[in-house]
């Protein structure tokens, strides 16, 4: 990004009038901020776009991508689940982190306000009363000693700062910017709270499910257990049969504690992401089943995207704030023009304030041209460009990022719909094949060997098709946090 250095102008006898011409063009120093051009590409990853996730006819859900379709302020309202809303609804209104942020916007607003007010003249009113002795002596007439009086001064005053080489304006651009930064920040705890939200319910309810189905496959074996053991008592079993599935169920069960801990802590987290203490959280009744998967997930443009992610427009905020101060620094080797003035009354009884012949009034200027300040100001001029340059890098930086994240999600979603496919084509030959076994070994027509390996691989299939279902609504959960979550189509709803 190339920058247009202005170089102030050498003092010369014709300094007043440059300084009147520079003050009635309102010209304001430094680089202009333009907005950066979106990236120059039409896609997110390499080679044909990707428009069909998952096989159609398959036990796998199919997702369609739908190029420029708008997402919904509430894009979490398309896992349709309405303890997800009420959730994510309570926690943008009740988040400390979403108050810490609107605190910190209104911090910033306030900020420029308050500069705002250096554009107009400085009014104060001003009373003082002061006890003073005055010899006499000082104006020549020593014989007359000392004379002792209290004077009364009120007075208005008025002071204000020509703005001539914008500096002024910059520093409030810069303050505007640094607004809109809080504002893209505030923007970006919204999305980012209601991102882990939705993962971390999605999670919750995935490992209610690994929960019931550990149970479920649990309950199956030990009714296996108590088979062996009657067919040992008979003879028609070992006692390693015994011992071996025994252990089968002792394994199992150890890693119900695993999953239940990790249930806990999910259900904790919900509630401290929604405003509340740990002792609130509530997993009770989430299931997968109760979440439905996006058939249709939106993709915007990368053109688009810089224009929806909030923290490429919080970097891009920034590079406006870095513009501005360059500007800033850059009108700080031009002259600075003050002009002031007084009227007021002044009199030695406060009675007589205001009453002719006590007025008192001046009017003065002051026009300051810096000259030698040891390379000070130069200095922090390049350190300001430096600055910038700096911020332009970032910026470059953080849109690369945001198209990796698209990037890598789109790539994401493609392999969870195959997983997924193969995962539940796995299950169902696994449950198939468990149930043969069973229906054999208990007939005499297999071997107990063949049943345990039977047995694992349904318990593993069933197990790892749940973790495959979860996946994949996370990373549709993703894509639409990467994409920038709709906060642009938000209507006022009482929430920060």
């Amino acid at each position: 990004m190339r920058h247009r250095r202005w170089l102030p102008a050498p003092v010369t006898g014709n300094f007043l009038l440059a300084a009147a011409v520079a003050g009635l063009c309102s010209c304001a120093v430094g680089p202009d901020f333009h907005r950066p051009a979106p990236p120059d590409t039409d896609h997110y990853v390499a080679g044909a776009p990707i428009q069909t996730l998952g096989a159609p006819g398959s036990t796998a859900p199919v997702q369609t991508l739908v190029a420029e379709q708008d997402i919904p302020a509430q894009w979490w309202n398309l896992f349709h689940s309405e303890p997800l809303d009420t959730l994510v609804r309570t926690a943008l209104h009740d988040s400390p982190t979403i108050a810490a942020a609107a605190a910190a916007l209104r911090s910033a607003h306030e900020g420029y306000i308050a500069e705002r007010g250096s554009l107009y003249p400085q009014v104060d009113a001003q009373f003082q009363a002061q006890r003073e002795a005055a010899p006499a002596a000082a104006f020549g007439f020593p014989q007359l000693g000392t004379s002792t009086f209290t004077l009364f001064d009120a007075a208005v005053n008025v002071t204000y700062k020509f703005d001539l080489a914008g500096a002024t304006r910059r520093q409030l651009e810069a303050l505007a910017a640094q607004a809109d930064y809080q504002r893209w920040q505030l923007e970006a705890a919204r999305l980012t709270l209601a991102g882990n939200i939705v993962t971390t319910m999605i999670t919750a309810a995935a490992l209610n499910d690994q929960v019931a189905a550990t149970n479920e496959i649990l309950a199956t074996q030990r009714d296996q257990l108590a088979i062996i053991q009657r067919q040992h008592s008979v003879g028609a079993a070992s006692q390693a049969d015994v011992l071996t599935q025994q252990a089968q169920v002792s394994q199992l069960e150890s890693t119900l504690p695993g999953l239940q801990k990790s249930v806990a802590q999910a259900g904790h987290r919900l509630a401290v992401l929604s405003g509340q203490t740990p002792d609130h959280a509530s997993t009770a009744g989430l299931s997968l089943s109760a979440l439905t998967l996006p058939s249709q997930l939106p993709v915007s443009l990368p053109a688009k995207l810089v224009r929806q992610r909030p923290d490429v427009l919080a970097s891009e905020s920034q590079l406006h704030q870095a513009s501005a101060q360059a500007g800033v620094a850059t009108a700080n080797l031009y002259p600075q023009l003050t002009l002031s003035g007084s009227i007021g009354s002044e009199t030695t009884s406060i009675t007589d304030l205001f009453s002719a012949g006590t007025a008192a009034w001046n009017i003065g200027g002051s026009l300051m041209q810096p000259l030698f300040h040891g390379g000070e100001l130069r200095a922090k001029r390049r350190q300001a460009f430096a600055d910038l340059d700096q911020a332009t890098a970032q910026y470059r930086g953080t849109v690369l990022s945001a198209l990796q994240d698209v990037a890598d999600t789109l790539r994401a979603l493609q392999d969870d719909a195959l997983t997924l496919q193969a995962d539940a084509q796995a299950e169902a030959a696994a449950h198939d094949s468990f149930e043969i076994s069973r229906r054999q070994y208990q007939v005499g027509g297999t071997s107990y060997v063949n049943l345990l390996i039977a047995q694992r691989q349904y318990a593993q299939a069933r197990l790892t098709r749940i973790q495959g279902e979860m996946a994949r609504m996370t990373d549709s959960a993703a894509l639409l946090q990467a994409l920038g979550g709709g906060w642009w189509n938000r209507e006022t709803d009482g929430s920060r």
